[in-house]
């Protein structure tokens, strides 16, 4: 039976993005609706973030196998059951699922509709048979691998993000073609288990990241026996063979059983209706305001559909602002002045805030201070010596960039987001106390060493001989 609906704020969108405006709205009491056709938790925990840290620490497991030797411990070639590896991914995905499943948000007060959504008009919207007019709409639908068209991929079994994780059988030569994050960190855990990796990139692997890093990191992967080819087009694929694959490119050809493409994310628009509410999209997703609101204004949109930057942590940070706008009137729009990111291969690629490059541009006069891993005591007993923290500073020593190569950069680019935030001082950071030994204190170092030119200074040694005289 056809029915209507008037709630405070629908939802369209069980990702993380709209899963955190749900909860957040129905903590306060607000009447919310939340529409999913598809798997609750999204693209984050079903295909990408979770399932993909899975499979990279079992490559973990297996690589710390193989490198026993250094600690006095007889080095073993791993023996990979490739289905105990996928029942592992999926045990981690399960794991979690409860916190995002419909039972959790409806006893949390959220009307959840297990339908499509599909705006009718700017102020209707239809989920199967129930038609919601809501004072508030948030569009939160996340974005889907985007799959070029390159000549003969419709010819050929292709994996992408959304099906690499059902595998169950060892892949013997996987083609990479993409060299983003997800790329290189799927190329590492598959070398990882057992299968021979060709990753190829039209452009710079890791592109977007610090160029003095990502050589060191590309090193430490070719290392492994993983090839990437960069600057490197492909101009068709064909089938090698009953069930291999042949990717041909401007330099050559490239012959393997597997084929994962990951040239980035496409934004989920399809289906919406967002003509018929008077919204403006393009291929990069909606269009929004500098508060999230669409052209139409009682529509929002959050996370990788709103065309920004596409990280889960970007689509929750983008609810707590929708959540002030619609709930507290109080105007928030995004500061990715303090995005952090990470790459979680081995050794991790962690950044936030200002490149060098985009530093110089915007202040001129810069700082640029680091201190290696192999000069920090914790990383030598643990053999992580691979890296470096490289950290940018105004004139006046404001922090306002930090990129890291190593061991547990992922959870140390937590404290720098925190001293970009609130504006920290190269001071604030040096006159903290750091545990020893801990992989941490590279940050501090790196901050004390901003200081090391003063004590050559002739005035301030002649200022301590003086006061040297005092006793």
């Amino acid at each position: 039976m056809a029915k209507e609906l008037t709630p405070d704020i629908c939802v369209i969108g069980a990702g993380s993005g709209g899963l955190s405006v749900a909860a957040a709205a129905a903590a306060f009491g607000v009447d919310v609706v939340l529409l999913e056709s598809g798997k609750m938790g999204g693209d984050c925990l079903n295909y990408g973030c979770v399932p993909s840290k899975a499979i990279l620490a079992a490559g973990k497991s297996a690589q710390t196998m193989r490198s026993a030797d250094a600690f006095g411990i007889k080095a073993v070639e791993p023996e990979v059951n490739f289905k105990k590896v996928h029942r592992h991914i999926h045990d981690v995905i399960a794991t979690i699922e409860p916190n995002d499943s419909v039972e959790r948000f409806t006893a949390l007060g959220v009307n959840v509709i297990k339908e499509r959504g599909t705006f009718t008009d700017p102020k209707t919207v239809q989920a199967g048979d129930t038609t919601i007019k809501a004072r508030r709409f948030v569009i939160a639908t996340g974005s889907s691998a985007f799959v070029p068209p390159i000549p003969g991929l419709d010819e050929v079994e292709y994996l992408t993000n959304e099906t690499l994780f059902e595998n169950t059988r060892k892949i013997g030569k996987l083609i990479v073609v993409g060299g983003g994050p997800i790329g290189m960190e799927m190329a590492q855990a598959h070398r990882r288990l057992g299968s021979e990796v060709t990753v190829i990139e039209g452009v710079k692997a890791l592109g977007k990241d610090d160029p003095e890093l990502t050589e060191i990191l590309l090193e430490k992967l070719r290392g492994e026996g993983i090839e990437i080819l960069e600057g490197t087009s492909v101009t068709r694929v064909e089938r090698k063979g009953k069930t291999g694959v042949r990717v041909i490119t401007d330099k050559g050809q490239v012959d393997g059983t597997h084929l994962l493409i990951a040239t980035g994310r496409a934004a989920n628009v399809d289906g919406l209706g967002l003509e018929n509410a008077g919204i403006d999209f393009d291929k990069k997703g909606i269009k929004v305001k500098a508060d999230l609101r669409t052209t139409n204004r009682r529509v929002y949109a959050i996370g990788d559909v709103a065309g920004g930057p596409q990280f889960t942590h970007v689509a929750g940070y983008h609810a707590g602002l929708v959540i002030r706008g619609i709930l507290f009137r109080l105007k928030a729009k995004p500061d990715y002045s303090k995005l952090p990111w990470v790459t979680y291969t081995e050794p991790e690629l962690a950044h936030v805030g200002l490149s060098e490059k985009e530093a110089e541009e915007k202040y001129k006069k810069i700082g640029v201070y680091r201190w290696p891993y192999h000069e920090n005591d914790r990383a030598i007993a643990e053999r992580k010596t691979t890296g470096h923290i490289k950290m940018i500073t105004r004139k006046n020593g404001q922090i306002v960039g930090v990129s890291i190569l190593g061991a547990n950069a992922g959870e140390m680019i937590n404290m720098w987001a925190l001293a970009i935030s609130k504006k920290h001082k190269l001071g604030d950071i040096a006159g903290y106390i750091s545990p020893y030994p801990t992989m941490t204190e590279i940050g501090k170092r790196a901050a004390v060493s901003s200081f090391a030119p003063m004590a050559r200074k002739p005035l301030i040694r002649g200022v301590v001989n003086f006061l040297r005289r005092f006793g």
